[in-house]
């Protein structure tokens, strides 16, 4: 059984492409300009390395940036080109492929942000 709470419109002929959260046209989306929610942290954004389930090869992982999802993604997006790597955005988490730890703590602090090196 379906529940009456999930899925829903995705697209209309009147709106063009409509936004599941809000279930509003793209163009009239409220929920992409809120904030993502401000968890209990310190405010430092931490990288580090991981192998952890990915076959052996590194990725760097970003975490605690406060930003909502667009600006998440346009941060990542100028990170990788920074680092000439691939990468993805996960829950909230900045991933670049490939051991850039030490890049991409030196491109955060000339960007202004706040950053330690988390693991060994």
């Amino acid at each position: 059984m379906r529940k009456s709470g999930t899925g829903g419109l995705v697209y209309s002929t009147e709106g063009g492409r409509m936004c599941p959260g809000c279930r509003k046209p793209a163009a009239e989306c409220v929920c992409s300009a809120t904030p993502a929610p401000a968890s209990g942290g310190d405010g430092v954004v931490r990288v580090s390395r991981e192998t952890k389930g990915r076959g052996g090869k590194a990725v760097t992982l970003v975490r605690n940036l406060k930003l909502n999802a667009t600006a998440l993604a346009a941060l990542g997006k100028r990170l990788r080109t920074a680092c000439g790597a691939g990468g993805t955005v996960k829950d909230g988490v900045l991933e670049v492929q490939g051991d850039h730890c030490e890049r991409v703590i030196d491109w955060l602090k000339n960007e202004g942000w706040a950053v330690k090196r988390a693991g060994s």
